[in-house]
């Protein structure tokens, strides 16, 4: 995880796991990082974001925003990142993940008075490199002018410090535009103007400098009324009269260029700024003496050979003794790796030991190595390495010397080395170099330039052999190499040329890997979703989980894997598809399917286990999976068991995906039963319908007519509760009902009845809802199900308390609640303690009822259930508006409504808005009210429900705004209780 706040306000994670952040959330982030480490309570938050005048909403919107914070964190795996002190928030980065704290420490390594200026400078220049433009660019909040004012302000004194030990070093024509540029942004910084003018002074430009000096005093007199100090004016008299105390400093000449045998540095590298500038700072900071080891390792085609080569050149006026460089041969294609005393001979070679002088044994060459390079200032690169042991005996001893080692291993066990691993191109670098080879016709088709770069995996071996192949073909368009590269039957093939290919780099990677490595490789690439867990590889490959682990952990070091998830490991794009090619040709096709069927085995019974924890009064309903062979712990708890559910969201859709359309259906329609209720109360809803769906053509391909109907009632309440498509729920649920009598299945007839009640209800049909629960009530009680039992109670308690008769209500709800408690549902007990509430608001007794609708809130936050917690508050709001809180119920109103929109609840919007309405008014905020209004009356006559009626009745008696007709019409009826 790396924060970023000297520029946009940034939170990156590894990969693009990590949900983003509203510019709210960023400014609440942002404020936390600087001052990490300091608790920091709400009111301070809240102060920081308004000022003297926070919205009524201003605790609430705290509150969400930390949660946002704390999701975004825990999809990065860093959740403890963040911790709720006694004082309030604090925030904790690791060393080197905030740009902030990376700048202040390079700048605190390089005081002004250093023994070597020059190593200063670079630490200077490095810590400048961290800004990306004005700091906290694309936030708004009360805090952030100040804040801004304080970063600039060290910005500035670290350019000043730079600019004064560059001066010494004699550098006044290289500092020259710098200033310029922050002199013009900063007219009145008198230290840095001085700066300017000597620098301009001391390049013959006497005149120029005077024109600094002339418009810094006529700047100062009009904007503040003052004269320069005395330093400035001895400065300026000094210019006048050619000084001689002025003139450059007399350095050193320059020593001859060494040897350098660093291959061609290609014109077009493109990005890894932060890596190189990282290199810089690595280099710069170890003392005299000491020896600085970067082991380089990525993927193939990843551009470790060209990134080591570039920084060799870019670093090689600082090792005037010499650049070496040796190919290892790891991965050169028929050819071994070369062995320590043949590497050893060709280094000592490079520097220009006779070839009669190179002793004959390993252990006298590297002597001989290691004194040859005591003293001198030299790079070497070591490319193409193919772990520790092949360069041990090549490092040096004592020595100003930087070796790069470049692998496509994670060197692990090399004492002493940094290591750097290298991704991707970012799409902004990837984009340049494409466009870099490319030429014009990039910039003609944008559009397909992103296709082909992103089909590339933005991998960079692959987007240079892509746009080589268009350069040298001038009818392609980029579209058509798009198009090509879109099949993947033909993609691997289509990145290469006579001499490379990306297909090639990858099999000399497999080739490496030990049998059952390329076998857990291969398998892998079978697996259809986008990531795997130790546990899943393990069903997938039929070993112990540990066993599976380890070899996971292997091929991560090889680099064939990824992880940007601690214990999640996937594939680059191409490398999975190279995975999938290499199973095909070489895995029998039983053994994939064996495979595949553990896999599916695997998700479908850790599901169920996780879904028992969760919701546990529809055991009963939902298919039972006997336990696999390879059996790892399933969830422990209702915490473990979202944590996982949560993890493998994406795996399960894909699996059910893959099974859909290869025949494996059971699979589909148990997964489905399965997950219904978690994606449904856990805001998932397009997962919801899409597993839904595939459900429903397997059901029908394979005849069952009961798991057609049950996945008709689960279709059904997506539609209900989070779209309030009324009419559409309740299509499903009649045809599941018909299929269900048809087949003589009371179970799920009963399921539907209790489903069509409630739309029933929802419409304000009470005598129909009330029937339709009775019957069902009657079915389940009979099957002994206490789940649908205590489904069928709450909804006979809403009819009472909709009819006014409080007494039945209060029973039934009563008969619920210890039902749900019973069976132990918390979503149940959740729905359950709402309706209780909304029971008590009828009869007057408001304290109460806010008690019953807290604890439905703790309950709905605690196991995530996001559309009940937004219920939870617009019940809360409407209570105390009938206690005369208006300020509370405006924030609590507001809450609801931010959190139903962001999981797109549109009953509970509709709810939020027409309560807002209502609030409003009775603040007299007229045109909010109208606002609130208007959008309630939108939703409603979308969802086609009877409130429609009541806020137009609401609209016609609000007082006329500046902009509005007088009304006309019936005077404002009371609010609605438009809970369900």
């Amino acid at each position: 995880m790396r924060f970023a706040i000297l520029g946009s306000v940034e939170a990156v994670a590894p990969g693009s796991g990590a949900p983003g952040l509203a510019p709210r959330h960023r400014a609440v982030l942002a404020y936390l990082l600087l001052h990490a480490g300091v608790a920091i309570s709400t009111d301070r938050l809240i102060d920081a974001m308004w000022g003297p005048l926070p919205p009524d909403s201003a605790r609430a919107q705290i509150q969400t925003t930390v949660a946002a914070i704390r999701r975004m964190l825990r999809a990065s795996g860093a959740d403890r990142m963040l911790a709720t002190r006694p004082a309030g928030y604090v925030i904790t980065p690791e060393p080197g993940q905030l740009d902030l704290d990376e700048f202040t420490s390079l700048i605190a390594q390089a005081p002004a008075d250093s023994d070597d200026p020059g190593d200063a400078a670079d630490r200077i220049r490095a810590a400048l490199a961290l800004w990306r433009g004005e700091p906290l660019a694309d936030i708004t909040a009360h805090y952030v002018q100040s804040a801004r004012a304080r970063l600039n302000g060290q910005l500035l004194t670290a350019v000043e410090r730079l600019a004064e030990l560059e001066l010494a070093r004699g550098r006044h024509d290289e500092l020259i535009d710098e200033l310029s540029v922050h002199a013009a942004a900063n007219p009145l910084r008198e230290r840095l103007c001085c700066q300017l003018m000597l620098a301009l002074h001391r390049a013959g430009r006497q005149t120029d400098a005077l024109d600094v000096a002339r418009t810094f005093r006529a700047t100062l007199a009009e904007q503040q009324g003052l004269d320069p100090g005395h330093a400035f004016g001895k400065l300026e008299q000094d210019i006048l009269r050619d000084a001689p105390d002025l003139r450059p400093p007399v350095t050193a000449s320059a020593k001859p260029q060494g040897i350098n045998f660093l291959p061609y540095d290609v014109p077009d590298f493109t990005g890894r700024e932060g890596e190189l500038d990282g290199l810089i700072r690595l280099w710069s900071g170890n003392n005299g003496g000491v020896v600085t080891i970067s082991a380089i390792d990525g993927m193939a085609g990843v551009g470790k050979t060209t990134f080591a080569v570039h920084a060799g050149h870019r670093l090689a006026d600082h090792f005037p003794d010499g650049q070496l460089f040796i190919d290892l041969q790891a991965h050169t294609a028929g050819q071994a790796p070369l062995d320590a005393g043949a590497a050893l001979e060709i280094l000592l070679g490079q520097l220009g030991v006779p070839t009669q002088q190179i002793p004959a044994s390993v252990a006298d060459r590297a002597a001989l190595w290691r004194s040859e390079l005591s003293g001198r200032r030299v790079l070497a690169v070591l490319d193409n390495a193919l772990g520790s042991d092949q360069v041990r005996q090549l490092l040096p001893g004592s020595s100003r010397a930087l070796i790069l080692i470049t692998s496509r291993r994670r060197l692990t066990d090399l004492d002493g080395a940094h290591a750097l691993s290298l991704d991707v191109l970012p799409a902004a670098d990837a984009l340049e170099l494409f466009t870099a080879i490319v030429g014009e016709r990039a910039a003609a088709e944008p559009l397909a330039v992103l296709d082909v770069l992103q089909l590339c995996g933005f991998l960079p071996l692959a987007v240079r052999i892509a746009a080589a192949r268009l350069h040298h073909r001038p009818r392609w368009t980029v579209a058509y190499l798009a198009d090509r590269l879109r099949d993947q039957r033909r993609r691997l093939s289509e990145l290469a040329t006579s001499e490379r290919g990306v297909a090639a780099a990858f099999t000399l990677s497999y080739e490496q890997l030990t049998p059952d490595q390329q076998r857990m490789f291969r398998l892998l690439g079978l697996q259809p979703g986008r990531d795997v867990s130790p546990e899943a590889a393990s069903a997938l490959a039929d070993l112990a989980p540990e066993q599976a682990e380890a070899l996971l952990e292997d091929l991560l070091d090889a680099h064939v894997l990824t992880q940007h998830q601690l214990g999640r490991y996937t594939f680059h794009d191409l490398l999975r598809e190279h995975a999938l090619a290499t199973a095909a040709a070489q895995e029998p096709p039983g053994a994939q399917r064996e495979a595949l069927g553990r896999l599916f085995h695997h998700y479908l019974h850790t599901a169920c286990a996780a879904i028992d924890h969760l919701y546990p009064e529809g055991r009963n309903r939902r298919p039972r999976i006997p336990v696999p062979d390879t059996q790892a712990s399933p969830p422990r708890d209702e915490a473990e068991a979202i944590n996982w559910l949560d993890s493998e969201r994406a795996n399960l859709m894909a699996s059910a995906q893959y099974a859909s359309e290869h025949d494996w259906l059971p699979h589909t329609s148990q997964l489905a039963a399965t997950l219904h209720r978690y994606l449904l109360g856990h805001a998932h809803q397009a997962d919801a319908l899409a597993l839904g769906g595939l459900a429903l053509r397997a059901a029908h391909r394979s005849g069952d007519t009961a798991a057609e109907a049950r996945t008709l009632i689960d279709l059904g309440q997506v539609h209900f509760w989070w779209h309030g498509a009324y009419e559409q729920a309740a299509e499903h649920y009649r045809h599941a009902l018909d299929l269900a009598r048809g087949i003589g299945d009371q179970g799920v007839a009963a399921g539907a009845l209790q489903a069509l009640g409630t739309v029933s209800r929802r419409r304000r049909e009470y005598d129909q809802a009330h029937d339709h629960c009775a019957q069902s009530l009657a079915l389940f009680r009979e099957l002994g199900d206490r789940g649908g039992e205590a489904r069928c109670l709450t909804d006979l308690g809403i009819v009472h308390e909709r009819r006014g008769r409080y007494e039945d209500a209060h029973e039934h709800h009563r008969q619920a609640l210890h039902a749900y408690r019973e069976t132990g549902s918390r979503i149940g007990e959740t729905v359950v303690l709402n309706n209780i509430g909304l029971l008590c608001q009828r009869e007057g007794r408001y304290d109460e009822a806010r008690h019953h609708h807290h604890q439905a809130l703790e309950l709905s936050r605690r196991f995530d259930f996001p559309g009940d917690e937004a219920e939870s508050l617009n019940a809360l709001a409407e209570a105390a508006r009938s206690m005369g809180d208006l300020a509370r119920a405006a924030a609590e109103h507001d809450t609801a409504l931010i959190l139903a929109r962001e999981f797109s609840y549109r009953p509970e919007q509709a709810r939020a808005h027409d309560g807002l309405a209502h609030v409003h008014r009775d603040l007299g905020r007229i045109d909010l009210a109208h606002d609130h209004a208007r959008q309630a009356l939108d939703l409603y006559t979308t969802l086609a429900v009877p409130e429609a009626d009541e806020i137009r009745t609401f609209l016609t008696g609000l007082p006329p705004t500046a902009n509005e007709p007088e009304p006309h019409g019936v005077p404002t009826g009371a609010p609605a209780m438009n809970a369900t």
